[in-house]
């Protein structure tokens, strides 16, 4: 296999550590400065690279993507165009943590910070990969194209206004890599999302005679019991129902739709709770919300005087996702990982990334693109000291990188 050039360990640390050092969450100053910060990190290696501006559907407010192109040029027979894609805002940061989440700091096994995981890490690892490339002389025959958008937190607003605008669409790619946090595994299915909502209306007493009542918040458990390890209907196969799960994360009960809540002897007749769903491609919301509404008709059973309103409060917060494992963007990846680490990479719809949501949802249902999963970090995401494993950041830019020169036709003149 071919003899590519090393990647400067120390350079490829500094980029990211310096990237985790802005506090990029949603619709702050900061989320603008990590956009600038990616687009001109392209165009100092040459790329043709831009802000992309958006209006957020939700509020009107002016947002940003950054999109850079290493133009091919078509001087080889074959070959693909490959399209990058990763976000740059963050979660919010929790209690517990003892390192600072914005430090940027790194040692001898981990690089620390809130969104290294998810996903600075993925975003820098196909940034460093191009930049190795060029910086040693490289040129593609066919594009090779790096998005980093905002919002994908809230449903992939960034990717879907790339989409809708007209900035990615069939012809700018033959196949994409996403680099959600996979813990570097190829990740060939996940779910996508609904989020619902559940009014459980109940039959006040004064607890002396709650046996005439119709407590919601009894019946809202047996129904919360019922939906947490149920799967939805119409899975195409055992593979697609195994990334079925159903969650509930919040809940709010007493007195009226009011929630009052300082009667304490009184049952309570008005709970909400609310959870997401997680289905497979090939079932789709209007399945979803039957079989939740079956769950609760077996609630209703016993508690016959109980009522309930059921809804989808968000619809398709993010599209599910699927490609064939033996398709050709799988099985480039598949060959350069076990090239670079020494061993087959583990492939398919792995649990705990299959119930992930990803822009690679909007890139498969909107575009039919074909396109793999895969990125650094994920077993100490969404936790106090966020952190990715340095071997798994560099062995990613090793893998990219060959991906891109088998992929995309890339050669030295």
């Amino acid at each position: 296999m071919e003899q590519l050039p090393e990647i400067n360990e120390k350079d490829c640390l500094e980029f990211l550590s310096n990237f985790v050092k802005i506090p990029s969450h949603s619709k702050t100053p900061a989320e603008i400065d990590a956009i600038k910060y990616v687009t001109k990190a392209m165009k100092d290696i040459g790329l043709d690279a831009s802000n992309v501006g958006f209006k957020d559907k939700n509020d009107g407010m002016q947002r940003f993507d950054s999109v850079g192109i290493w133009k091919g040029t078509g001087k080889k027979e074959g070959g693909r165009k490959l399209l990058f894609n990763g976000h740059v805002d963050v979660n919010p940061v929790s209690e517990g943590w003892t390192v600072d989440p914005y430090g940027g700091k790194y040692d001898d096994k981990f690089i620390y910070g809130i969104g290294v995981s998810n996903m600075k890490s993925g975003c820098s690892s196909y940034y460093m990969a191009v930049k190795t490339l060029k910086n040693a002389g490289y040129k593609v025959s066919k594009d090779v194209t790096l998005t980093f958008v905002v919002g994908e937190l809230q449903g992939g607003a960034g990717t879907v206004a790339l989409i809708e605008q007209g900035v990615v669409t069939k012809a700018t790619a033959d196949c994409f890599i996403n680099c959600e946090p996979t813990d570097v595994v190829a990740l060939t299915m996940h779910a996508g999302s609904a989020i619902f909502s559940v009014n459980v209306i109940g039959d006040t007493r004064h607890m002396s005679k709650r046996e005439e009542a119709t407590d919601s918040i009894l019946a809202s458990m047996d129904a919360i019991d019922r939906m947490t390890d149920m799967t939805f209907s119409h899975a195409k196969s055992k593979v697609h129902e195994s990334i079925n799960r159903c969650h509930i994360g919040t809940i709010r009960g007493g007195l009226g739709r009011k929630y009052e809540d300082w009667r304490q002897p009184q049952v309570a007749d008005f709970v909400t709770f609310e959870g997401a769903a997680r289905y497979a491609p090939g079932q789709d919301v209007s399945i979803v919300l039957e079989d939740l509404d079956t769950k609760m008709k077996e609630t209703q059973k016993k508690y016959p005087k109980m009522k309930y309103e059921l809804s989808i409060v968000k619809r398709d917060c993010m599209p599910p996702y699927e490609v064939d494992p033996k398709a050709q963007i799988v099985q480039t990846l598949n060959k350069h990982y076990k090239f670079v680490r020494g061993y087959e990479q583990p492939t398919g719809a792995i649990k705990p990334p299959c119930f992930y949501g990803s822009d690679a949802g909007h890139l498969y249902e909107k575009l039919g693109m074909e396109g793999i999963v895969c990125g650094p970090g994920g077993k100490y995401n969404t936790m106090p000291d966020e952190r990715v494993d340095i071997p798994d950041y560099l062995d990613t830019i090793r893998i990219f990188m060959r991906t891109i020169v088998e992929t995309c036709g890339a050669y030295k003149e």
